[in-house]
This record gives C-alpha cells, structure tokens and sequence, in this order.
C-alpha cells in the first residue's frame, strides 16, 4: 500500500503536459468564425468540441463517459466582414469580431459610418443615426460595460454598433480585437473592430462619418439544447464525488480560455490513470458547455453551462460533491505568486495543503497562496450557490486580462510549460488529498469571521441598528464553527493515519459512518450560500448588508459636499449608490432597462444572479438635476438636499433590517452547524 506522498511522486511523474497541450491545441479545430475562431454556446462548433471530448474521455478510460443535456440560448457567428476605400483610394478589408446578438445582412451592404466619441447620451444630439453603423471607443474596466452604448445606439436607430477597446481590454496589441459577454439584448446589434482598422476609417471620415461595405452573420436562437461532457474514476464510497471542470466553449482560438484547463482536467485524470490510484470518493470531471455567454437578456449571461448542470440537469450533486476544482487559464502566469482563490470554509483546508508545497520558482518565484472568497467571474460561483464548495486558480489579477484575455492573442504563442505542470501537480495533488478525508473539511468560522468584518460599526450606529445582537450571535456561531472544524479535522487525521497504516476496512467504516455528517455539512453550506451571497450591480460579492452600507456612506459623502456647495462632489458621490455611475451618461430609457431587467425578470433568465441584488435607488432625477446646477455659480440645492435625505432614511431603515436578517441567518446556522455537531 503506497503513502500519500508516494502517490503524490508517482502522480507528478505521470504528468505529461505535451498530452494537454496537444490537446488544447487539438480543439481549436472547431470554430463557428472561419477566419477568426469562435466556439460558442450552441453553435455547431461547440457541438463537435463536445463530441470530440467526449471521444477523448473514453479512450483515457473514464467509466460513465455520458452528455447530460442543458438549455440555453445559442449563438452563431458566422461572419463579420467590413471593406473601406480610403481618402487615398485605397481599399482595405477588415475582419470584425462581435458579440451575442442578431444581424444579418445579405452579403456587403452600404452602410454610412458614424464616429461619436463614448457613445453616450451627448454623443447623439443633433446627429441622425438612423439605419447607420455607430463607432465609439469604450474601456470597460474603467468605464462602462458594452451593453450600455449598445442599446443607446439601439433606441437612436442605429443598425449596429462598433466598439473599439481603447484601453480596458486588448491592449497588446492596436490589431487586437476583442469579445465580451453583451449582457443585453439581442436585437441590439454590435460587433468589435481593431483600434489600427478603426483609425484608417476615422482618418478618412468627413464631418465624422463614412461609407463602408459590410457583410455580416451573427444568430441568436433563444432555447437550444447543448451539452457538457462528463466521465469518471468510480471510487469505493456511494455518495462521495470530488468535480474538475472546465469550459470548452471559447471566443477566437480559446488556447488559454479555456482549451488549456480543459486539457489540464483531463491530463490530471490521465495522471490519476496510469498511475492506478483507486479513489475513495468518484472522481468527476466536467467539461461544461455555454461558460462565456448562454442567455440573452440577462445581466447574468455567463456561466450558463454550469448553472444548468447543478441545478437542472445534475441537481443529484447537491449534498454529494465535497469540492468542485474549477479550471481557468491555468497556462500563464498571471504574477510572481500563484493563487488559489475558494470559498471561505476551504481556507483552513487549503491553507494547510499549500504548507506541504514547494511552487516551481521558475513559474512562481513567490510562491502560492490561498485567495478568498470566490468571485462571479466563472463557473465555481454557480457551483458554491448549489451547495458546492468550490476554488479556481486564480486568474483574474494579472495583466493578461487587460492584454490578451478574450482575443485573438490569447494563443499558444503565450504558453508557459513551467506554469502549466506546476498547476497539473498541484491540483492533482490537491485531488488526493481531499479523496483522504473522511468528512468534508469545511471551516465556517472563517465565515463568521469574515460577516462579522463586513459590518461597519459606525454605520450601526447612525441608524440604530442592533449589532450588539448580530455580533454576540456571530461570536457563538464562530466558536461553535470552531469546535466543529476540531473534530473534522481530528475524523479526518484518524482516517488519514488507517490509510497510511493499511487499516482500509477500517477506515471504510469510518467514512461510511461519516456520510449523514457530509450531507448536513453540505446542507449548511448550502444554508450560508443562500443567507449571505449577495452582488452589488458590478457583480462583485457581498454580504447582505454591505450594498445598502456602501450607499449610506455614499449618500452621507453627497450631503456633506452639497451643504458646502460641491455639486461636482456630491454628483460623484451618488454615482457610488447602486448603478447610478452610469446614470449621467445615458438616456433614461436605457438606464431604466437595465435596472429593470435585474428587478423584474424570471429566475430563469436570471440563473445564478437572481434575488442577489435586493434593493435599488433610482437616483436618475437626482443626477441629471445636479448636472444642470454644476455649472450655476450659487444653485439652490435645498431640494436635491432633501432628496438626499429621503434616501438616507430609505436606506437606513434597509440597513436595519439587513442587521436583523444577518442576525436570523447566523442564529439559523448556529443550528445547523449544531446538527452537524450531533452527528459527529
């Protein structure tokens, strides 16, 4: 009977990153895009993607190898293809990457070509943009994201709209073109075009305007079926499963986003294979479908895939996986430290495991280091809000998202072999030490550590809300967690140790004896999930009380600038309440559909967004009113002052009733983490 650690060596020794490369590599054969790539959800390209995965899992010899069907709303993007002859009279053609909604035209059209700047509001007085191409540039790290000059450009009559990444995105290169959930509509049209192909069509432009030819096939078709590729390792226990996943739909060649993590799952299992470990808990590994974008409408767009999968199509998970490993971009070092970013009751765990790991010093020269909590941006959040514990490399930080991230730069011309095995024995790693505990490791304390955190004292205190209570309910509920995680952690060396020593009979009862404890484990998780996973409107992670918090002193910062006559101070603070940064840019429609189409829409063009955001003030009034008296030596703000107030009375009676809800959802997980004690 092998060790641990021998495992650990015969598992790094098996590794073979020139497998997963090759097959990273090998999907790029599937577009839907001749010329500039593309696999996206639903598309005849993503099927054969899926076909030929799912070919792979069989001949690696995963057992179960099986499409579990989902729905979604696919796209197609055929084409986008502009020609232009320049002041010179010369003729260029460029090719135009796009976004998830509907236009066709039937082979090239003329189109007239209008340049206005942002492509907001002002942009558009006195300018007819009827039946016309709209060019605008956007950063949408630091300015507004594309749905927004969108659908302005919609509601002017505008037949599409041509965004150029500025700065945000892209920035590699002035030929990068980039992609992006659209997060709107579908019958407002857009497409993306190269900062070097846009300023040929500028630098020939009379009054901001010009003719172009364009041939274009972009198709939204809402409910298709789709599928994501699942195959296993069988493990001795019934309910037990441990979930790899990774996406294989794609924007242009997909090489780090997502082909590489794919191909990393499967060379883990691969690893695991060879080597002839028998897993106590199923290994699953998932290869999930409609991860960029998969509903149109929606503010929440991505990530599709694997929300239908936990909470549709394999909704059996729930209460069975102990830990979902989500890949992404695993081949390029996003800094000198590597990350692995989880959900806070795995920090303990993970903070444990990382202490047995020397990082590669060429990939990570400052080593590894757990990150928390998890963030929206892929598929592990649809997974921990099923009740799923989840972590992802993390990916988000460096500046290859600004750079190549969702272009066509994103290639095999940036692979780092060192990276990329590091991440191939790390998370296998990682598998066989979590396939080695009796009980699911979850450590709640950290959770309550972190609410209690959250909560500003001095907001308490202006409103009236009862943190005394909140706070003495925390403290019970973190000691409890505590003592809970102790005797986790002393089932799980127990187990460890019958292992080690050959005691496997004996350390099957044990973990059979443990599975009630796993699902009430799983169950509270899931408890907190719903408690206190909140958003604000830039789909960041919140506790419930935090947006509410966050606008109270932003509507404090505003009555302080007004009453000493800052209007341009006061209009900056209130664009921090909620959505209203983009309020003083946009027309009302636009603003109000936005808004609207989070607080009135069905969960189910929601999915894993829906009922997180709960509160909003729709301060558009109050910002286009502020905006007319920016300009006025003296204005008189006693209205907009006392605006201001009726919102902070508003929102202070939220915040007390967010503290009374917090306390309720922390004494309600007080007695599950009580249940979970009795049966340990």
């Amino acid at each position: 009977m092998r060790t641990l650690e021998e495992w650990e060596e015969a598992l790094a020794l098996a590794v073979d990153t020139d497998y997963s490369y090759g097959l990273a590599r090998r999907m790029e054969a599937f577009k839907t895009n001749a010329v500039l790539g593309y696999r996206t959800a639903g598309s005849r390209a993503e099927w054969e993607t899926g076909e030929m995965l799912l070919r792979e899992m069989q001949a690696l010899g995963l057992r179960d190898v099986h499409k579990d069907r989902i729905r979604v709303d696919g796209w197609e993007f055929e084409k986008a293809v502009m020609r232009f002859t320049d002041g010179q009279g010369q003729e260029h053609e460029f090719q135009l990457g796009a976004y998830q909604t509907d236009f066709h035209t039937h082979g090239f059209e003329a189109f007239s070509m209008v340049y206005l700047g942002k492509g907001t509001a002002e942009s558009y007085r006195n300018v007819d943009v009827e039946g016309k191409l709209v060019l605008i540039d956007i950063n949408q790290r630091d300015g507004w994201w594309i749905n927004f000059p969108v659908y302005q450009a919609h509601i002017k009559g505008a037949a599409a709209l041509v965004a150029v990444q500025e700065q945000g995105y892209g920035e590699i290169h002035d030929t990068a073109l980039n992609a992006q959930d659209i997060a709107g509509p579908e019958d407002a049209a857009a497409f993306s075009i190269s900062r070097a192909d846009a300023d040929i069509i500028r630098a020939s432009m009379i009054d901001n305007e010009a003719r172009v030819m364009f041939d274009a096939c972009s198709t939204v078709t809402r409910g298709c079926r789709d599928y994501n590729i699942v195959g296993c390792i069988p493990g001795q226990e019934e309910d037990g499963k441990i979930l790899l996943s990774a996406h294989y739909d794609s924007y242009f060649s997909g090489f780090q986003d997502d082909n590489a993590a794919v191909a990393m799952m499967l060379g883990i299992a691969r690893a695991i294979l060879a080597i002839g470990y028998r897993p106590g808990k199923t290994l699953v590994f998932c290869a999930m479908a409609a991860e960029e974008w998969g509903v149109a409408g929606s503010k929440y767009d991505w990530s599709t895939g694997a929300y239908e999968q936990v909470f549709t199509a394999c909704p059996s998970w729930q209460g069975q996986v102990i830990a979902d490993l989500n890949f992404e971009l695993p081949a390029h070092a996003h800094g000198r430290k590597d990350g692995v970013r989880c959900t806070y009751e795995y920090v303990d765990f993970l903070e444990e495991f990382l202490c047995g790991i020397k990082a590669d010093g060429q990939a990570y020269p400052d080593g590894v280091e757990v990150v928390y909590p998890i963030q929206t941006w892929s598929d592990d959040f649809s997974m921990a809000i099923a009740g799923i514990p989840s972590m992802v490399n993390d990916f988000s930080a460096g500046e290859f998202m600004e750079t190549h991230y969702h272009s066509q730069y994103d290639n095999e011309n940036f692979y780092q072999e060192p990276v990329y095995r590091f991440h191939h024995e790390l998370y296998g790693r990682l598998v066989l030490a979590l396939d080695r505990t009796a009980v699911v490791p979850l450590d709640f304390r950290r959770l309550f550590e972190a609410v209690k955190e959250s909560v500003d004292p001095g907001t308490c205190e202006r409103t009236g809300a009862d943190r005394k209570t909140l706070f003495a309910a925390i403290d019970r509920a973190a000691a409890l967690g505590g003592r809970l995680y102790d005797i986790i952690k002393d089932k799980n060396r127990c187990y460890r140790e019958m292992l080690r020593s050959g005691r496997e009979e004996e350390a099957g009862r044990l973990a059979a004896s443990c599975r009630e404890l796993n699902r009430a484990l799983l169950g509270a998780f899931r408890k907190e999930q719903d408690y206190f996973v909140r958003l604000n409107w830039h789909d960041e992670v919140l506790f419930p009380q935090e947006a509410v918090q966050n606008n109270l002193k932003a509507v404090s910062r505003a009555m302080d600038c007004l009453g000493t006559g800052d209007v341009r101070g006061a209009l900056e603070a209130v664009y921090g309440i909620d959505n209203n940064r983009y309020a003083f840019l946009f027309d009302r429609e636009v603003f109000c559909y936005f808004t609207e189409y989070v607080l009135d829409q069905p969960a189910g063009r929601l999915k894993w967004g829906a009922g997180r955001i709960v509160h909003h003030e729709n301060l558009f009034g109050l910002v286009t009113g502020l905006k007319a008296k920016s300009c006025e030596g003296a204005p008189d703000l006693e209205g907009e002052m006392q605006t201001l107030k009726q919102v902070a009375g508003r929102q202070a009676l939220c915040y007390r009733d967010d503290i009374k809800y917090m306390t309720a959802c922390v004494e309600k997980m007080a007695q599950a983490l009580m249940g979970c004690m009795d049966l340990a």
